[in-house]
């Protein structure tokens, strides 16, 4: 085998390691485990991610120089090389091939909804500094970190089954304050603020409110101002089983005057049409058990995209969900990378389209990782409109 063919091969190897391990971050990450145990395993994938390569070289070094730079046989490698070589190349059709098809480029089950976009600095709103940690000011300042970079998208999302009534219902649409003391509350406050000044029918917030207990007692000032006509639902995330106490987040959102909606399904009119409202916190806090209904239409807040097939099999029209950050950073044409879905990042963020369910997902607003590489946190200003 000629050496630019040898090569060729290796880097492929290498490259399907490097998927192999980004596969199992997400999909770890997608599942409803106690933390510890998913850092753990995290840490050990990081380490083999590492160790693996190096262990193959050592045992392999004498081998794998004379196949790539002596024009060496294959035949001369040794079981580990081969048996490992055949994880990582399977690794690009089992993950690799989906990944690619799955490319926001592609707009493979992509819904076609205009959006104009209005990118707002926070930073340079208020007269103080909104990050308060030294690691917070320090990552601030990274080149090409959009952390305070508040993208306010106006979305005209088409909705199979939406009741003509409805059509032009506006619901604003955050996820994933996460709030850790490193950010000041008033960058939270300011996206709160800018959804109540759109005058939406409904607001929802799909989870990940709150990481550090001190931080409960912001919650009243940030969402109270809150406004929305048919009312403010939250549902919880999994950073938000962090707290001491869960109920304590859900008290404290109850007297800021939003509706809970965790992990049940409430009958409410929705712009004069009776609609059933649905929470889905899984896996982290139980499903909501659904009963026969006569809404004219169903709403679901879920916190991870993960339960789009849930939404389906129960007949959900609209979905709305985050947890996903829209990657945290994204490549130009590939995307997003890292995900933390069962999907990897196929439904990192967008609009998405498969029978009979509608599916938004939104970069949300913050994140533990105060790093935000071309992907700028999202408030969603959604106006539904009618399509048979």
């Amino acid at each position: 085998m000629n050496g630019v063919a040898a090569w060729l091969i290796f880097a492929i190897a290498v490259v399907g390691h490097g998927g192999l391990h980004i596969a199992i971050y997400n999909r770890i990450n997608g599942l409803g485990w106690p933390r510890k145990r998913i850092k753990r395993l995290v840490k050990f994938f990081l380490f083999t991610t590492i160790a693996i390569p190096i262990a193959v070289g050592y045992l392999e070094y004498d081998s794998l120089v004379a196949v790539l730079f002596d024009n060496g046989k294959w035949s001369g490698l040794g079981i580990v090389a081969y048996g490992y070589g055949a994880v990582c190349l399977a690794t690009w059709f089992v993950f690799g091939i989906p990944w690619l098809v799955w490319r926001p480029m592609f707009a493979v089950e992509w819904v076609d909804a205009p959006r104009s976009v209005n990118v707002i600095d926070v930073s340079q709103v208020f007269d103080r500094p909104l990050t308060l940690t030294k690691k917070a000011k320090w990552e601030a300042r990274l080149p090409m970190n959009q952390l305070l970079h508040l993208s306010i998208e106006e979305v005209e999302l088409p909705v199979v089954g939406l009741p003509s009534r409805l059509d032009g219902y506006r619901i604003a649409h955050v996820s994933d304050i996460h709030l850790t003391g490193e950010i000041h509350a008033d960058y939270a406050r300011y996206a709160i603020e800018r959804a109540t000044k759109a005058r939406p029918d409904l607001i929802a917030l799909t989870g990940d409110i709150i990481d550090k207990q001190p931080c409960i007692d912001w919650l009243v000032d940030i969402f109270s101002p809150a406004e929305a006509s048919d009312g403010c639902f939250f549902i919880l995330g999994n950073h938000d089983t962090r707290v001491v106490d869960s109920w304590e987040t859900r008290n404290a959102m109850d007297r800021a005057g939003w509706i809970d909606l965790g992990s049940q399904a409430m009958e409410r009119q929705l712009g004069g049409v009776r609609c059933q409202v649905i929470g889905n916190e899984y896996p982290w806090f139980d499903r909501p058990t659904l009963h026969g209904t006569d809404a004219e239409f169903r709403l679901l807040l879920s916190h991870s995209p993960d339960q789009f097939t849930w939404a389906r099999r129960n007949g959900i029209e609209l979905m709305l969900a985050g947890h996903t950050h829209g990657g945290q950073g994204r490549l130009p044409l590939a995307g997003p990378i890292l995900s933390p879905s069962f999907h990897g990042s196929r439904y990192a963020s967008g609009d998405f389209y498969r029978t009979p369910t509608t599916m938004h997902v939104t970069r949300g607003l913050g994140g533990v990782h105060l790093l935000r590489i071309n992907c700028r946190p999202e408030l969603s200003l959604l106006t539904l409109r009618s399509v048979k």
